[in-house]
């Protein structure tokens, strides 16, 4: 298990890149990195062409030096395999180890991760040098974290040459068995697609029309084991040289090609690469769920944020900074959330190359005359304040639902309407955060019972497994909330007949005859039953059938008007939601209250700009507050006792949280989201903290 006090504190530094700098420029580095209170850099991570320059003679002597130099300054190293770029010498010996697109188009040298992940030569020059760095440094002192590749999945998730499709047979013949397995999981019945050998089944490449639903389905999951085929070859060699070293790669939240609660139990500790766009409206509610699915993966272990930006990114059409006070709040944020480390891309902003104009720790103009430099180092010097935060844990009584299968299923081809995932979850999510939850994220084979309540956005793809762990967890007293088009397919993406969704019909108390697609000129409506409250509809709405389910909304608009819109179902001894359309955040957050009111969850209605979590930390509880908004205070009415954090003075217990403003306060009782009061509209006399 990782351990965080093995550093002392919280993890503070950036991806460091010396090999792009002259010698001279390494001693200033070093005490700069002091400077800041910088404790840990990631250390090449795109090395390789420097480490081996020709097949099979390496060069070490620039990272000796380097290694000696941190180790000499305090400053500890989370090296790199640096196995995620290979060098232009390895694509001109071996032609076919460039991955290939489904349309048959195989990539050049210029880029990064050039690699197909099934080439046998690739992957032993991968095992060569993770043995020569292993070797090398499994002693040294500076030593503390072993990164392998990096960002596995964020080009190329898919290669869809020759060798992958020989793999992707050897993959589907260990699930299946036999091509008689095969070809009922598959339904290749439809099409006249039965394979009588497995040498006909080929990727999913480009096709005429729609491919196999459970062909693309099955290549997706493919995809995933065999990149992380790629990462368990070196983590292998890693923990068999140097067992004492703890061995992650970066994740990137929400990435769509790899099954991270699969990947996660991998690692020894989760990491993340977080871009929350600073020019979008609500960048926090961006990074808050990617920070609450890492610190989820491993059970609410804390995790690291290995990548961020200072201010700016390269790679958007539009750049936007990060204004003053943004950086400081998001990782406050993440350590709020979970994150015991912070880290950013990268420690001098480079002079040549594709990311040059990515800001780092130390910028373009120097850190004389940088306002960012002044932030991070304030920030440095800060983190030493809060090292207490690490052994904080955040308990959550909501989860979320989320499964890359399902994620998979839903977005392949032929469906009732081209819906998408993401939008649903983080309207759902940012509804919870609204109402002042903790949100952990499920698997839906996971542990439910640590939860009151579990909601599921969409699940689509509901595997028999899955759904009598919501069915366990539902008669056994938990809350179930359950969005439109959920459980329709099985894993094999075979509908489930009888009326949908019909593997939780008897959950629900209710079946659903057909969809309604609305057009995007379209809208419904449906109106809340207990308050009279009126909502539009776009998208999506349904024909629902109740078998005992009670209805809490109705449609108001078309031939579905009158007809349930929300319902509730008691089962065993809980109860189970189902709202039938698309609705917009508002009604989501209005529902959602109800559902936390009747499962006794406390909660308060927040705005959108504040960010609250209350976290444990041994015998005391921590709310940690951050305003988002760039302009505006809060005014806040605190639970009664509050603690500063920091000095532990008592706090007024109204107070006025400034502009990207930030207060840690600390409890020596339980306190509940209910006695959290909060007003848009600010008193310019209310007291600050």
């Amino acid at each position: 298990m990782f351990d965080i006090n093995n550093f002392d504190g919280i993890i503070y530094g950036a991806d460091y890149n010396p090999e792009q700098w002259p010698r001279e420029i390494w001693r200033e580095d070093v005490r700069l990195m002091n400077e800041a209170g910088v404790n840990l850099v990631s250390l090449g991570i795109f090395s390789w062409a420097h480490l081996e320059p020709q097949p099979g003679t390496y060069i070490f002597d620039w990272l000796d030096e380097v290694m000696d130099l941190l180790h000499e300054h305090g400053i500890g190293v989370n090296l790199a395999t640096a196995t995620a770029s290979p060098p232009p010498w390895l694509s001109l010996k071996y032609p076919d180890s460039k991955p290939v697109t489904a349309d048959g188009v195989r990539l050049e040298v210029g880029g990064r991760q050039l690699y197909c992940p099934s080439h046998k030569a690739f992957r032993t020059h991968v095992r060569e040098l993770t043995e020569q760095l292993a070797r090398r440094y499994q002693d040294h002192p500076a030593l503390k974290l072993w990164h392998v590749n990096n960002e596995y999945g964020c080009h190329v998730d898919q290669c869809f040459c020759s060798l992958c499709a020989e793999e992707f047979r050897s993959w589907l013949r260990d699930k299946y068995g036999t091509l008689d397995t095969l070809n009922f999981a598959w339904g290749t019945a439809f099409w006249s697609q039965r394979y009588g050998d497995w040498a006909e089944i080929q990727p999913p490449r480009r096709a005429p029309t729609y491919a196999n639903p459970t062909q693309q389905l099955d290549w997706r999951r493919f995809s995933s084991d065999n990149l992380l085929t790629l990462y368990r070859l070196e983590a292998d060699v890693l923990r068999n040289m140097t067992p004492h070293i703890p061995v992650t790669t970066n994740f990137l939240g929400f990435l769509p090609g790899l099954d991270y609660f699969k990947w996660a139990q991998e690692e020894d500790v989760v990491s993340l690469d977080a871009y929350p766009d600073p020019g979008g409206s609500r960048p926090h509610f961006e990074a808050g769920m990617s920070y609450d699915m890492m610190r989820s993966l491993r059970g609410g272990q804390r995790w690291i944020l290995m990548e961020q930006a200072t201010s700016a990114v390269n790679w958007r059409e539009r750049n936007s900074l990060k204004r003053p006070g943004l950086m400081r709040l998001l990782n406050h944020q993440a350590l709020a959330h979970g994150a015991s480390g912070l880290m950013f891309f990268q420690w001098r902003a480079s002079r040549a190359g594709a990311e040059k104009y990515h800001s780092g720790m130390v910028q373009h103009v120097g850190p004389e005359r940088s306002r960012v430099w002044q932030e991070v180092k304030a920030l440095g010097q800060e983190l030493k304040t809060l090292a207490e935060l690490t052994q904080a844990r955040l308990p959550a009584r909501v989860a979320i639902m989320f499964d890359w299968n399902n994620w998979w299923a839903l977005e392949i081809d032929s469906k009732p309407a081209a819906l998408k995932l993401m939008p649903l979850v983080q309207k759902w999510y940012a509804a919870l955060k609204q109402l002042g939850q903790n949100v952990d994220f499920v698997h839906p084979e996971g542990d439910l019972s640590a939860y009151d309540v579990v909601a599921l956005p969409n699940q689509y793809l509901l595997s028999h497994p899955a759904a009598q762990n919501v069915r366990r967890f539902v008669a056994s007293g938990g809350t179930l909330v359950s969005g439109f088009f959920s459980g329709i397919v099985d894993e094999h993406e075979h509908v489930q007949l009888g009326g949908y969704p019909a593997l939780l019909g008897d959950v629900l108390g209710l079946w659903v005859e057909e969809w309604v697609v609305l057009q995007p000129h379209e809208k419904n409506q449906i109106q809340l039953l207990n308050s009279g409250t009126t909502y539009d509809v776009f998208n999506w709405a349904e024909v629902i059938h109740l078998t005992g389910a009670e209805m809490l909304a109705t449609f108001q608009q078309d031939f579905i008007a009158g007809q349930p819109a929300v319902t509730s179902h008691h089962f065993g001894a809980g109860k189970a939601y189902y709202l039938a359309g698309d609705f917009p955040e508002e009604a989501v957050i209005d529902l959602l209250a109800q559902v936390l009111l009747h499962a006794d969850v406390p909660m308060c209605r927040l705005p959108e700009r504040l960010n609250v979590t209350l976290s444990e930390l041994g015998e005391t509880c921590v709310l940690h507050l951050l305003n988002v908004h760039p302009t505006q205070p809060l005014q806040i009415r605190l639970p009664d006792g509050g603690l500063c954090f920091e000095n532990g003075t008592y706090l007024p217990q109204v107070m006025t949280l400034a502009p990207y403003g930030i207060a840690l306060v600390r409890y020596h009782r339980s306190v509940r989201m209910d006695e959290l009061q909060v007003q848009d509209e600010v008193s310019a006399h209310a007291p600050s903290p």
